[in-house]
């Protein structure tokens, strides 16, 4: 075999190889015969199709086949001797055709960019760390309660955290919604769901008011006949119903999966689901950290096109519906960060083969024990994984990438910044 390496771009590979023709011929020859022991062709007995019925038939499709594998090996062959890293799939480009008593392909891809040493130690990095305390397991117990609330009809005016039903009818400068009588809705006050100027008219009525307020309705809002635009609203109040939280009894307790509806046995199933999302989370953003400092050392790095491209496509198509189209012009807009993301990703990879960080087995089974749970049969999605080597080797990545992060802030200059537990699960609204 042959080999010649062409530089088409800082990144981009040209390789040509040339193998011997006979290569192929002798596989081609190796498939018929193993076909024409277990091929069914009408006429001939079972394991005795002459070879040259199985070439007239199938050779087409043998040689194809024959050929790509040998493309295949020898591509992995090459590219190992010459000490490339391709980052996809090559693009191959050939006759097949021998020429001669050779034959040969070029085969165009982009390369890994060489990084050198990675050197964290001068990174500063900013560690969040946090705990669970007693009344954050106070919190979450009663956000349960609030979210398994009902509400009761009352004869009183309304108020916050009532569930308020009405009629209402909208007129702007140049037509009524609806054209005819009055659309029905229904708002938690204070709940954020409905305007302010809605919360405010009603809060204080009773069933039976009727009022006017004027609402500037938003560009984005849902009704054409409304976005964007001014409105004289017309409300008439129906019903005002009143939140009844459960008691935190043996019952409501029960409803979680608690057998003996013990209330210390319930909060220390809170408390440990609190503390998994906490690790989870501050993990998330030691990562974040990490990725973002290391992208910062290396700004002008020169990164393979196709994994900026495969990186931008999965930034914008996290934010569409599934399947739908991608936008161009989202794309190009994704393209900074996902170049950043690039960069760091190389880094991380980079720092986890120079220090020969392996993938810990145990971290792996943990992670994907926590995503099975939660899930109706957990046993199920374990097995998918198991099956999948495209999903096993995603969540091996991952756990890779956790170790690095903490490798990362055990050798850089690290400091830990110390947040409550909202301020880490919910940082805009703990601002």
């Amino acid at each position: 075999m042959q080999v010649s390496v062409e530089n088409v771009g800082k990144l981009e590979r040209k390789l040509t190889v040339r193998f011997p023709a006979e290569q192929l011929e002798s596989q081609v020859r190796e498939r018929i015969v193993q076909m024409g022991r277990s091929a069914r062709l009408k006429g001939f007995r079972p394991g005795k199709v002459p070879a040259k019925v199985i070439e007239q038939r199938y050779g087409a499709q043998i040689r194809g086949e024959a050929l790509s594998e040998l493309i295949g090996s020898t591509f992995r062959e090459a590219v190992a001797k010459e000490n490339l890293r391709p980052v996809a799939p090559p693009s191959i480009d050939t006759t097949g055709a021998p020429e001669a008593g050779e034959i040969a392909y070029t085969a165009t891809f982009e390369v890994l960019p060489e990084l050198g040493g990675v050197d964290v130690a001068a990174l500063e990095i900013e560690r969040p760390v946090a705990t669970v305390t007693e009344a954050d397991v106070d919190t979450m117990i009663e956000t349960l309660r609030q979210q398994r609330r009902g509400f009761e009809v009352v004869e009183r005016a309304a108020q916050a955290g009532d569930l308020v039903l009405f009629e209402y009818a909208a007129q702007t400068a140049d037509r009524r919604w609806p054209e005819q009588g009055l659309e029905r809705a229904g708002s938690v006050l204070g709940s954020g769901t409905l305007f302010k100027e809605f919360d405010a008219a009603l809060t204080g009525q009773a069933v039976g008011a009727e009022l006017e307020v004027d609402v500037a309705f938003p560009a984005e809002f849902r009704n054409p006949d409304l976005a964007g635009k001014l409105a004289r609203v017309s409300l008439k109040v129906t019903k005002v119903q009143a939140p009844k939280v459960p008691e935190l009894d043996t019952a409501f307790i029960r409803q979680f999966g608690i057998a003996d509806g013990s209330l210390e046995t319930f909060r220390t199933e809170v408390r440990a689901n609190l503390e998994r999302e906490l690790a989870n989370t501050l993990l998330a953003r030691l990562k974040n950290e990490v990725a973002g400092k290391l992208a910062a050392t290396r700004p002008d790095l020169d990164v393979p096109r196709v994994m900026v491209q495969a990186e931008a496509e999965a930034i914008v198509r996290a934010s569409l519906p599934q399947g739908a189209q991608l936008p161009p012009e989202a794309l190009v807009g994704a393209e900074p960060l996902a170049r950043r993301r690039v960069i760091a990703s190389l880094l991380i990879g980079e720092i986890a083969r120079q220090h020969q960080l392996r993938v810990d087995g145990k971290r792996v089974s943990q992670l994907l024990g926590a995503i099975a749970s939660t899930y109706e049969e957990p046993h199920k999605v374990i097995e998918l994984y198991n099956a999948d080597p495209q999903l096993m080797n995603g969540l091996q990545n991952r756990v890779l990438e956790d170790q690095v992060a903490e490798w990362v802030a055990e050798h850089a200059k690290t400091t830990e910044k110390r947040l409550s537990f909202d301020e880490v699960m919910r940082p805009n609204q703990a601002a």
